[in-house]
């Protein structure tokens, strides 16, 4: 079955980096859009960035020269290099994968990202 895997949350200070990785299985991982997600307490879960198949990339206004996404299809991983953190990017981080043709689509079961002092 399909398996992705986050790694990579935890605390970190206001101004502090963190570097999310997601690990995919059982999945032709380059021809999917891999793209990271988040969810705060109480709000709906958003679109933090996402990289195509042919490493088009986009992110949120929020997270705009501060987050930058890569992938790997040799190790079939998609990071998220998270700089300049701010409590506000406090939430569980999802990882999903989205097939470029069928829009079958995966999630990972999170990681969480606490930003305070």
């Amino acid at each position: 079955q399909v398996q992705l895997v986050e790694s990579g949350g935890g605390l970190v200070q206001p101004g502090g980096s963190l570097r999310l990785s997601c690990a995919a299985s059982r999945i032709s991982f380059s021809f999917y859009t891999m793209g990271w997600y988040r969810q705060a307490p109480g709000k709906q879960r958003e679109l933090v960035a996402t990289i195509t198949s042919d490493y088009g990339i986009k992110y949120t206004d929020s997270v705009k020269g501060r987050f930058t996404v890569s992938r790997d299809n040799a190790k079939n991983t998609v990071y998220l290099q998270m700089n300049s953190l701010k409590p506000e990017d406090t939430a569980v981080y999802y990882c999903n994968a989205d097939h470029s043709l069928s829009h079958t689509y995966y999630w990972g079961q999170g990681t969480q990202v606490t930003v305070s002092s």
